[in-house]
């Protein structure tokens, strides 16, 4: 029996705010679905050249006060990087917070605006340790 990777789901509060998140790392729209009907948008994003490993943005248009705080329980998207520094840096200067800093040159933990655990992966071998990740601390949970 073949199965086949289609997408990972996750439900958005505010979409202009999580679309810009995942654009911070890279991910383009690839299609969107807007059901006037249903009320709500699908909005598939991925990196470019990988369109076929989208993650989808579900926003209700009427609002989504059932989503919990915590989205802990979902686990975590995985994405690997180029230089796993570079866009630690790149996420910081932009108002992400880097929960889980990327102290071994190989992995690092960031969050969403709706608190989606995201993993950063060094693509090949780790980096050599480097300032200020090297000594940075942990900040919430990741």
């Amino acid at each position: 029996m073949r199965v086949k990777y289609l997408h990972t789901m996750v439900r958005v509060k505010d979409l202009e705010k999580s679309m810009a998140f995942y654009s911070l790392l890279g991910l383009k729209e690839t299609r969107r679905i807007d059901s006037e009907q249903g009320r709500f948008s699908l909005i598939f994003m991925a990196p470019e050249g990988q369109e076929e490993c989208p993650v989808e943005l579900t926003w209700n248009w009427d609002g989504d006060e059932a989503l919990p705080d915590d989205s802990r329980h979902f686990g975590h998207l995985a994405y690997a990087v180029e230089n796993i520094y570079e866009m630690c840096k790149h996420l910081q200067d932009n108002g992400v917070t880097i929960n889980r800093p990327p102290r071994d040159g190989h992995m690092a933990f960031v969050r969403s605006p709706d608190n989606i655990s995201v993993e950063l992966l060094q693509e090949g071998e780790a980096l050599p340790p480097e300032e200020p990740w090297a000594s940075m601390e942990n900040t919430g949970h990741w």
